[in-house]
């Protein structure tokens, strides 16, 4: 496994970090982690070199932190890095931000942080920020020893990232990096001014939430033609990796398979050429054609106050176009249930507020509404999942 220096030269981290953020569920419909799998894989990616952890207070229903704590607690402490956050839309007083430091401590069953993180800082909560005045709160632990690194992550503009970067004295940032995002959403700026102010960054979203691991036919094919024994991601992961000044990259890997793909692809990284760049391009090509809906499925937006499942709804949408089949209208919406479907949605706008995307959730979920009642066929009902196990119904 490829490992870089931070930028003082005092700690080796791993070019792949672990995302606890899709770790296998325990069972369907439920956030907690399958502890006997996600444990197998944590034990497999620090037995291969693996050292980067990364958590967040709300992930997996706010149980990540313990999850990754008990996991590393059987490891020496200086065999890893352990990275959190701080969920500032949570906070209304310091006291609040006192109690979730030390909880997540107490959770994560560590002294200190090797990086911690201001989550999503944005231009929606930059005016709490200063009235918490959470910067000086976390600068304060850093100076007590309990963080060592001090970070935010981020999903706005380049505008309010440079605002942000030039706002205090950070170590290091966490950006939004893949080849999808690299112009549609200014990654390459940021990551360019992160470069400039000599902040180092640690890449999120480099597979965008998987939807860069399984793409399209026609993007697979170009792929394959060029590197058959080659992952799609591992075409995403090695375009992130490539980048100079990036410290870690960060994988929400869901699978013992997952976790190997990427390892092997860091192990050691060929950086990418201009022949590479230019394989890419024309697969995020015949790609943009198939996805109409750029969701990475983070889940900020859930829960919804109505029901609906919104990131199932469009992924399921999404692999709809991508196969080419009406799968979507004879299975996956039913399946999905009556009470988590897209006529649930009251346009509350709750949601559109919280993606870290910037998407009009609430205009999506509409499309695809109104695609359900167009393309629903005459001769074919589709049943609630209290009617039984049966997909479609023709009637006489």
């Amino acid at each position: 496994m490829d490992h870089r220096s931070f930028r003082d030269g005092e700690e080796s981290l791993s070019l792949l970090g672990l995302g606890i953020m899709r770790m296998p569920y325990a069972r369907e419909g439920h956030r907690f982690i399958d502890e006997k799998k996600g444990l197998e894989m944590v034990d497999y990616a620090i037995e291969n070199g693996i050292n980067y952890f990364d958590t967040a207070y709300n992930y997996h229903g706010c149980t990540s932190e313990a999850f990754i704590g008990g996991a590393l607690a059987r490891r020496s402490r200086d065999k890893f890095h352990l990275a959190t956050k701080m969920p500032i839309w949570m906070l209304n007083s310091r006291r609040e931000m006192e109690a979730i430091f030390e909880e997540q401590l107490q959770k994560c069953r560590v002294e200190y942080f090797d990086f911690y993180l201001i989550h999503n800082f944005s231009s929606k909560n930059i005016e709490k920020e200063e009235s918490l005045r959470l910067y000086e709160f976390l600068r304060l632990k850093k100076e007590e020893g309990r963080i060592r690194r001090l970070g935010f992550s981020m999903h706005d503009t380049t505008e309010v990232f440079r605002s942000v970067a030039d706002k205090y004295d950070w170590d290091f940032v966490q950006l939004q990096i893949n080849y999808m995002d690299w112009e549609g959403q200014d990654a390459k700026g940021k990551y360019e001014y992160a470069t400039s102010k000599g902040l180092p960054v640690v890449v999120m979203e480099p597979v965008r939430g998987g939807a860069l691991a399984t793409l399209c036919e026609r993007s697979i094919e170009i792929f394959k033609n060029v590197a058959p024994w080659a992952s799609a991601a591992s075409w995403a992961i090695r375009f992130a990796a490539s980048l100079p000044n990036v410290l870690v990259v960060l994988s929400g890997m869901s699978n013992l398979d997952q976790i190997r793909d990427n390892i092997e692809t860091l192990s050691p990284l060929i950086p990418l050429g201009e022949p590479d760049y230019a394989v890419i391009k024309s697969a995020f090509a015949a790609y943009r054609l198939s996805a109409p809906i750029p969701c990475t499925a983070c889940r900020y937006c859930m829960d919804c106050p109505s029901g609906v499942d919104i990131p199932n709804l469009f992924g399921l949408y999404n692999n709809h176009h991508k196969r080419g089949k009406n799968v979507f209208l004879g299975i996956d919406y039913r399946v999905l249930g009556e009470n988590r479907q897209a006529e649930r949605c009251t346009h509350c706008g709750r949601c559109a507020k919280l993606c870290p995307q910037g998407l009009d959730i609430p205009a999506l979920i509409d499309k695809i509404s109104v695609f359900v009642s167009e393309n629903a066929l005459d001769d074919v009902k589709l049943l609630r999942p209290e009617e039984g196990v049966k997909i479609i119904e023709r009637t006489p």
